[in-house]
């Protein structure tokens, strides 16, 4: 069957005719003998799958098989290897942690119904649809709209998710009990920063999440501030310390600020936030607070919990005498505060025998790469080090992590 022609139109490999064709009993067994394919052998894969397979659809499959391994890091293997997937779709998607966190707070506001619109591939239809949600996922572009119906099917969630092709600001949502609204962030040239930018704009959004009981809008974890209405809760949420996304709710707890750490589902909100601490000197203890934290601005909330200080007026790093238990920051023992000397570092660092240095950094120029390149790590030991400013001169603290006792 080493046939090259392209009847069925799969020259494409993530159009529609490659998704139909991959959802056949052949495309199925395809992307099953692919889902442990190495990349660097992608060129004898195809020539040998070629002899049995038509060239189109091996094609076609190589594609979708390097989607799934990407999108394995969001959904997990066992749901990535069984879902399709378009380039935009893994690169835009929720990750499924993120995705059933959010699904979770909807259903215990009561939600058993929601408008999910500019769904894409419909990673947060699974999510909510699971959590026992009836969804209307929207999505204008025909492709994207059938890749989220497939998905839905495939993961047997099809009785609890309807997919329409329509452009979003054309659906009336007035029988939901709620309603999710996920702008395209992304453009021709990259990640577009101007909330007005979005797809449909953030102004839209906020007009229909206003006319919802309940909704939800997913942004940019860099917003302004002071581009958060005052009648939502803005919430900035990190998986793992990396952060991930922010959200804007409607109907929950007007002008509260929240951060909320996964996979823990701890949570540190406020509606009164507090004033910067005074900055003071280097304690026995840094404390490096996760990244919602900061995106929060709740850094001030973070260190009176630790009776702490700021290191530098602009610098988000919080220190301590005392070690305490905390989930919204990373603790490190701090051995040495100097100015910040490459020749006093190499120095020391030669002299404890570090061969592995972890470099941290906040209000320095200098990159962690450059730095492990020019001290010349050898020895048996580990380090970290902060690059950062304490009471405004560029100074290097270097420690270890520690561990408060429960």
């Amino acid at each position: 069957m080493n046939d090259l022609a392209d009847p069925a139109g799969l020259s494409d490999p993530s159009g529609p005719a490659a998704l139909a064709a991959l959802r056949t009993d052949e495309g199925r067994a395809l992307l099953a003998a692919l889902r442990d394919h190495d990349p660097a052998q992608e060129l004898a894969t195809a020539t040998r799958l070629r002899r049995e397979h038509p060239a189109a659809l091996v094609s076609a499959a190589l594609g979708m098989a390097r989607l799934r391994q990407r999108a394995v890091a969001k959904f997990g293997a066992e749901d990535a290897y069984r879902m399709y997937f378009t380039p935009n779709g893994v690169e835009q998607a929720t990750r499924a942690s993120v995705a059933a966190y959010r699904a979770g707070r909807l259903a215990a506001l009561g939600v058993r119904s929601l408008a999910d619109l500019c769904s894409g591939i419909g990673g947060d239809a699974l999510a909510l649809a699971r959590a026992g949600i009836r969804v209307l996922a929207v999505d204008r572009d025909p492709l994207t709209a059938a890749v989220a119906r497939a998905n839905a099917e495939e993961l047997g969630l099809d009785h609890l998710i309807e997919v329409r092709e329509a452009d979003v600001t054309e659906i009336d949502t007035s029988g939901y009990d709620a309603v999710f609204l996920d702008p395209a962030r992304r453009g021709g040239r990259g990640r577009i920063f101007d909330p007005e930018a979005y797809s449909p704009p953030l102004s839209w959004a906020v007009g229909a999440a206003r006319t919802a009981t309940y909704a939800a809008i997913k942004i940019a974890p860099g917003i302004p501030h002071e581009a958060v209405p005052p009648e939502a809760e803005a919430e900035w949420i990190s998986d793992g310390g990396d952060v991930k996304e922010a959200v804007l709710w409607f109907g929950t707890a007007p002008g509260t600020i929240r951060a909320t750490l996964l996979p823990q589902g701890v949570s540190l909100a406020t509606s009164d936030p507090l004033p910067d601490p005074e900055p003071g000197p280097v304690g026995r203890y840094l404390y490096e607070p996760d990244g919602a934290v900061i995106r929060a601005h709740l850094v001030a909330e973070a260190a009176a919990e630790l009776e702490g200080r700021l290191i530098d007026p602009t610098i988000a790093y919080i220190t301590a005498d005392t070690l305490r238990p905390t989930p919204y920051a990373t603790a490190y023992e701090i051995t040495d505060v100097l100015p910040f000397n490459l020749k006093k570092l190499k120095a020391l660092l030669r002299e404890r025998e570090v061969g592995v240095l972890t470099v941290k950094k906040r209000g320095s120029a200098i990159e962690p790469e450059e730095l492990r390149r020019k001290v010349k790590l050898q020895g048996r030991n580990s380090a970290t080090v902060f690059l950062t400013r304490v009471a405004g001169a560029p100074s290097m603290l270097i420690g270890a992590p520690a561990t408060a006792p429960r």
